[in-house]
């Protein structure tokens, strides 16, 4: 792989889930919430627009005009948080095509977006972006061609519901499932179909085992999963490697540090997500972090 449309790179924009968390504890890690793009073919693939969203924007602006596509998994606050501060989504000559899946009540992406830069909440309204923005809405199950890209949609086990995502082009194929509970007495049938074989599989491992099932401070049916759950996930689908990401608020760079050392002894193809991270999927697969 050497042009960019030849190439399948993934860049890791944001990583933290639930609330971003900034400062001295989460710098190598880092601490915003999620975003993930994806070059896939000469297409650019964004996934959710958490704040990591903001830093993606102000790197685009030195390759006007642009031309994308923002995939979300859901509008929890974290996934959508960073939109109102997506710096090329206001300026004319760009144009994003958006996607997303219906919440239960029958409320689209547009208007989750439309409704979080509604006053009282943001100053200026969603009609202020100048960008050429077009949204579409999934249902679970879809599929989106672009080119001789596919990305097939899944359902995932989130309260309120989540869409998780497999991008496919020539024999390669980048999983992105988050936010997913996994269950206690089987491995969940849609992640396993959205993650056999892939190269790579980017991971919802908020939690440890130890803190998912504690007995006072329990988080299930909180809608998140573990990394001992992604391995298992992992192996199951017999993916090339497991990207643990959506890391806890609470979990500083030492929590990291010792949760990838004992990922990688159980499955040495895992590697934590940081801030920063660039993986090129190809014969092989390299890692810059």
């Amino acid at each position: 792989m050497s042009k960019l449309e030849d190439q399948f790179k993934i860049n890791f924009w944001g990583v933290r889930g639930s609330i971003a968390c900034p400062g001295a504890a989460t710098v190598r890690y880092g601490g915003n919430t999620p975003c993930v793009e994806m070059l896939v073919d000469g297409h650019r693939l964004i996934f959710d627009a958490g704040t990591g969203i903001y830093v993606l924007g102000q790197s685009l602006l030195n390759h006007l005009p642009v031309r994308g596509h923002l995939f979300f998994s859901h509008s929890h606050w974290d996934h959508i948080q960073g939109f109102p501060f997506f710096s090329p989504a206001f300026m004319e000559g760009n144009e994003f095509d958006i996607y997303g899946g219906v919440i239960p009540q029958g409320v689209t992406i547009e208007h989750r977006l439309h409704d979080q830069m509604a006053q009282p909440n943001f100053p200026v309204p969603l009609q202020v972006m100048g960008a050429n923005l077009r949204f579409h809405t999934l249902e679970y199950g879809a599929k989106v061609k672009l080119g001789d890209v596919t990305i097939s949609t899944g359902s995932l086990n989130h309260p309120g519901g989540a869409m998780g995502y497999r991008v496919s082009w020539q024999d390669y194929a980048v999983t992105y499932i988050t936010d997913t509970e996994h269950f206690s007495d089987k491995l969940d049938a849609n992640v396993l179909e959205l993650a056999d074989r892939a190269d790579v599989l980017i991971y919802d491992c908020t939690y440890t085992d130890e803190e998912y099932d504690h007995p006072q401070t329990s988080k299930i049916g909180w809608g998140h999963s573990t990394w001992q759950e992604g391995v298992k996930i992992a192996q199951a689908a017999q993916v090339k490697k497991l990207v643990i990401f959506h890391h806890d608020p609470s979990h500083n760079d030492e929590v990291m540090d010792s949760i990838g050392i004992k990922s990688a002894q159980v499955f040495p193809q895992s590697i934590v997500a940081r801030e920063g991270m660039e993986i090129l999927v190809g014969e092989s697969i390299l890692i810059n972090c």
